[in-house]
């Protein structure tokens, strides 16, 4: 019986993907967890896995095609397994063939944003566990059943963490599903998001057939430039954004980024602006919950988050992604600035997973390299605030008062908050800026926050 493979449940809200590459052809012979098809979604490229041992049938998709979650990729057909003929007694009846390694019609997929258990039956057959050929590699080497392990990760992806628990403990109790301290998502949460996502085509009147005055080129909107169209759109009618923006005088903590830049080289990293801001974000998002919060309109609650994983725009070739930096606020200045430095090389690169762009609570972008004085970020919904940083530039400022005072030169840096004015005030918001820029103004101080 053919054995249908859908695309399953990425997580984290991912309805669709384009495919980027066929890793098997019709005939060939797959093992389970083997990759074999190449997912391009906004979040990431994923490797997916084959959930049998057995040959290819047939393969319904092609690069570039945009498939959506529980869509029907190829179909299998299970290798039999071939019985040697013995003779037999004629009064006696045909001996049965064993029962194929895995009997099913059909490969269960996740939908609507609500994982399947791993270990469910449906008619007979074991629901594919969903997971990274990197985790599956490893849960071979220590012996380790995947359908037993409880998977943390987006969508229920059981991670590479999860197994090396597992292995240790070897019986671990139930818990929530949860993503690293990430609240569990309610059933059809990722539908009701879905829901809200405007589509593509809105109701504005239609174009104007821009062929009639000149020659044009039309270049498919695919991948991450398709997702972030319908982000930003589902952000910006759904958040009421407000901006606040303020200057901070980083001339001191300039000079203390150079003292100590060789020395967090050496470790691998990059002491960049950026690795300061983010950790002083995460003071302030201490101090002003609110701000490392969602809004759930269906509750009416605002949800309090008690994990800091601080996403930080990366420019690719294929445009903005925001990969995230997890549980930041355990971390040293040195060891956000080494993973800061890997995960933004991996995201340019396209080797990010998509359980590295999962779980953002607040999110950072730093314009500052490519120039400008400012800008006014979109907030990254289901987040309520984003923090811009600006160009640093030499500008002269009066240091006293008016009977006594000079001019000097100092680094200053502009800083944009976008925020949710559902969720925080614009008072709020000038407290909350207010804490950054008291902690990047004197390294001292920062030391302190953290």
């Amino acid at each position: 019986m053919p054995i249908e493979f859908k695309l399953p449940d990425l997580g984290e809200g991912i309805h669709e993907g384009e495919i980027v590459e066929v890793l098997v052809s019709v005939g060939d012979r797959v093992e389970d967890g083997q990759p074999i098809l190449l997912v391009e979604t906004d979040k990431a490229t994923t490797e997916v896995p084959s959930p049998v041992d057995g040959v290819v049938a047939e393969i319904k998709v092609k690069p570039g095609d945009i498939v959506k979650v529980g869509q029907v990729l190829m179909t299998f057909s299970e290798e039999e397994k071939k019985i040697p003929s013995k003779p037999q007694a004629p009064s006696q009846p045909e001996r049965e063939e064993p029962a194929p390694k895995k009997t099913r019609e059909d490969i269960p997929a996740a939908v609507e944003g609500v994982p399947r258990p791993h270990a469910e039956k449906e008619s007979g057959a074991t629901v594919p566990v969903l997971a990274t050929p990197s985790t599956r590699r490893l849960a071979r080497e220590l012996e380790v059943d995947l359908h037993q392990v409880h998977g943390t990760g987006p969508g229920g992806r059981v991670t590479p963490e999860d197994v090396r628990e597992f292995s240790e403990k070897k019986e671990r109790a139930p818990e929530p599903a949860r993503e690293a301290g990430v609240a569990a998502e309610k059933p059809g949460a990722a539908a009701e998001t879905a829901a809200l996502a405007p589509p593509l085509v809105s109701g504005a009147p239609p174009l104007p057939r821009f062929e009639d005055f000149g020659p044009v080129e039309r270049i498919p909107l695919r991948s991450v430039r398709r997702a972030t169209a319908r982000q930003m759109a589902l952000a910006w009618s759904q958040i009421p954004h407000v901006t606040h923006q303020d200057v901070v005088d980083i001339t001191d903590l300039e000079a203390f980024r150079r003292k100590h830049k060789a020395e967090v080289e050496a470790s691998g990293g990059a002491l960049s602006l950026t690795v300061f801001v983010v950790k002083a974000a995460v003071a302030a998002l201490k101090a002003f919950p609110r701000f490392n919060a969602s809004l759930d309109l269906a509750s009416e609650e605002i949800v309090l988050k008690r994990y800091y994983h601080v996403g930080v725009a990366v420019d690719s070739e294929k445009g903005l992604i925001v990969p995230v930096l997890h549980d930041v606020d355990r971390k040293s200045l040195t060891q956000v600035a080494v993973e800061l430095r890997d995960l933004a090389q991996r995201t340019r690169e396209g080797k990010a997973g998509v359980d590295d762009m999962a779980g953002g609570t607040f999110t950072v972008t730093n314009i500052g390299p490519l120039g400008g004085t400012g800008f006014a970020p979109i907030v990254n919904y289901p987040q309520v605030a984003i923090l811009g940083m600006a160009q640093a530039r030499l500008q002269p400022v009066v240091q006293g008062d008016l009977r006594s005072h000079r001019i000097v030169p100092r680094l200053i840096m502009p800083l944009v908050l976008g925020f949710d004015h559902r969720v925080v005030d614009g008072a709020d918001a000038a407290r909350f800026l207010g804490m950054i820029i008291e902690a990047l103004q004197s390294p001292e101080k920062l030391m302190m926050v953290m």
